[in-house]
């Protein structure tokens, strides 16, 4: 138990610094970030990630601001059978834009770059059957995503590590039919 949490306090710490060059979106507003996000496109060096991306579909992220600079996020994320839902809190960490989140064993969140009314590029770090993985997402306000959005998270992702060929646009499903296709 002791090794297992010395390993985790020493990956907490490695992540702090390895992430420390990821700059959060300058004065991020929560509020204006607030409402619903399509998942467009995805880039990742996580293992599963890779094994699965051809089979991955565009999910959906409805984002409400809480108290202190927390989000609260209801995702739907469909599958070939059915529509999964969950619920996750990101807990603000350092500064606004900045996030933990432990149910999904996110260690690193940053909003890098948003309008916030078209897209925004979110910087993940995570833990997936212990190994440490590097993640960047594309949002989109609509299921379109705009040329300049897509260059500018095409712009992004090498800066962290990522490469072209571990990306993918996520294609559209009906699934998950019970989302609007309009931002509020």
């Amino acid at each position: 138990m002791q090794s297992v949490l010395l390993g985790r306090v020493l990956a907490l710490l490695w992540v702090s610094v390895a992430c420390a060059d990821v700059l959060v979106q300058p004065d991020f507003e929560a509020k204006k970030f607030s409402g619903l996000w399509y998942v467009v496109s995805m880039v990742s060096d996580c293992k599963v990630f890779q094994e699965k991306k051809d089979h991955l579909l565009m999910s959906s992220a409805t984002v409400t601001a809480m108290a202190g600079g927390n989000l609260s996020v209801h995702m739907e994320v469909p599958r070939a059978e059915a529509c999964n839902q969950m619920d996750a809190e990101y807990l603000k960490v350092g500064s606004e834009g900045h996030f933990l989140v432990p149910a999904l064993g996110y260690l690193d969140v940053r909003v890098a770059d948003t309008d916030y009314r078209s897209f925004a590029v979110l910087y993940i770090y995570k833990e997936l059957e212990g190994v440490l993985s590097t993640m960047v997402q594309l949002y989109s306000r609509t299921p379109e995503v705009s040329p300049h959005a897509l260059r500018v998270f095409q712009d992004f992702y090498p800066t962290v590590g990522l490469q072209d060929d571990m990306m993918v646009l996520l294609p559209k499903s009906d699934v998950c039919s019970s989302r609007g296709e309009e931002a509020p």
